[in-house]
């Protein structure tokens, strides 16, 4: 176990995490989870969490403190007129069941899978993100059908997987369908919500009884991660909202890439 001065550390590590998160995840619709993770990780290295749960524990607390963050920024976004609630009354259904199949497989990979997967899709959109203009388009409009349910279940699913909302892969790809992007912030906000409280029970599910876990755990979610992190990113998300409502489409896609880009690289460095 480690000293007090060593938990100390780690608690405002994490208290610091949940204010970043909650601002990011109001700002770009995010759910906070592209820096909880990574840093839930790091710290679970420090504290000696058995390797082969490492990363499955940081997605499960990851995704457990994004319920109650996606659902401040919503009201936060909701607030602005900036939630498609039409779209998402067709969509849920679709993001859901991808939530569900990407809970499943993750409770049975190796962790390196699972970080393998997260750095190999935030630096795929960082790239988008960073190469691409506000205004690019690869069509007008979601697809119907079977497109919008195979692009709903793959969020769901690589989301889930991933320990994020549904921002990171929501707005980009809302972004290049015709949306403005600071409704797809919005948006993505809502899914991060469909998103995380499936996923949160998935993952403590999966985790439950596992001989590795830390004290405070159940299943693949640290209590004392979410008690550190959730307050403090709750409060701080209806900031992040104000700042996307004030900021240029341009400045956000920038900001987007540049927290991708740095996570990453960090979770490529992890697998070496």
């Amino acid at each position: 176990m480690p000293d007090l001065i060593t938990l100390l550390e780690l608690a405002a590590i994490l208290a610091m995490t949940g204010v970043v998160a909650g601002i990011l995840a109001g700002l770009l619709g995010v759910g906070g989870g592209i820096v909880i993770v990574p840093v839930l990780f790091q710290m679970f290295a420090l504290i000696d969490v058995d390797p082969s749960i490492r990363m499955h524990l940081a997605v499960g607390t990851s995704l457990t403190t994004i319920v109650a963050t996606s659902a401040i920024s919503t009201r936060a976004h909701n607030r602005r007129g900036a939630v498609d609630w039409d779209l998402l009354k067709s969509w849920w259904i679709w993001i859901l069941l991808g939530t569900l199949a990407g809970t499943a497989v993750a409770g049975y990979v190796r962790s390196a899978v699972l970080i393998a997967v997260f750095a190999c899709v935030a630096l795929f959109v960082s790239i988008f993100m960073a190469t691409t203009k506000p205004d690019f388009r690869l069509r007008d409009g979601l697809p119907r059908g079977a497109g919008k349910a195979a692009s709903g279940a793959a969020m769901g699913a690589v989301s889930a997987m991933m320990g994020i909302g549904g921002g990171t892969l929501g707005v980009p790809f809302m972004s290049a369908c015709g949306y403005p992007v600071h409704k797809a912030v919005g948006t993505a906000a809502a899914i991060g919500f469909i998103i995380a409280v499936p996923a949160t029970f998935g993952f403590m599910l999966s985790g439950w009884g596992d001989e590795a876990l830390p004290e405070l755990s159940i299943g693949f979610v640290s209590i004392l991660g979410v008690v550190l992190i959730t307050p403090l990113s709750t409060a701080a998300a209806p900031w992040g909202a104000r700042l996307a409502h004030a900021a240029s489409p341009i400045v956000l896609r920038r900001l987007f890439a540049l927290f991708l880009l740095l996570t990453a690289a960090r979770m490529f460095w992890g697998l070496l």
